[in-house]
């Protein structure tokens, strides 16, 4: 059964994947047995990374690198305080797309998944978690069953980082991986792994 469930899960690997938003991570991270790494998530500055590009201080550095459009609306500025940005996730959309609504008068399904990618979230470090979304491919990634790799989730390095903390940012100072990286870990917590393989025996 396991190799058919890892062969199944390394064909969908080859398939480009989607981008789903955080709140698919939320309803499994966020208790604080478990580490609450949703909760942690929200209290970094990735949470709020698209509401800087709306502030005085962001349209200020925009006119002074010569950007004419708003900061929000710009693949410059996007691009790094966004979710997947030109790999299938994030896109800058006109009044019309946010303005879409369901005959009830709810923002659509396409409306919601793009609002859910406004911001540095879970995928912008693990990549696209279509594949690995499901609590069934999380168990099996946590007991070792399949590899995290074999449907596309990813572990974040310091190449993952300095893909937006460089020097093409107008407010980089340098970057210390070393230093920075733990401020937004999120590990379960000692011993909870152990108590977590008894209990799913």
């Amino acid at each position: 059964m396991k190799k058919v469930l890892l062969f199944i899960f390394v064909i969908s690997g080859l398939v480009a994947q989607e981008y789903i938003g955080n709140k698919k991570c939320k309803s499994c991270h966020k208790k604080e047995s478990s580490g609450a790494q949703y909760l942690k998530w929200q209290e970094t500055k990735h949470a709020n990374a698209f509401e800087t590009l709306k502030t005085p201080a962001a349209r200020e550095t925009a006119t002074k690198l010569g950007i004419t459009t708003n900061p929000w609306e710009t693949p410059k500025c996007v691009k790094c305080h966004t979710t997947g940005f030109g790999n299938g996730g994030y896109e800058i959309k006109d009044k019309a797309f946010w303005e879409q609504v369901t005959e009830s008068g709810k923002p659509t399904k396409e409306v919601k998944r793009m609002a859910a990618l406004q911001h540095v979230g879970c995928e912008a470090c693990h990549g696209p978690g279509e594949n690995y979304k499901s609590k069934k491919t999380m168990t099996a990634i946590f007991h070792g069953d399949i590899s995290k790799e074999s449907v596309g989730m990813l572990t974040p390095t310091r190449e993952t980082c300095i893909q937006c903390h460089n020097e093409e940012s107008p407010s980089f100072h340098g970057f210390d991986f070393d230093e920075f990286f733990p401020k937004i870990s999120h590990p379960y917590p000692d011993g909870y792994r152990e108590s977590k393989a008894k209990k799913d025996k």
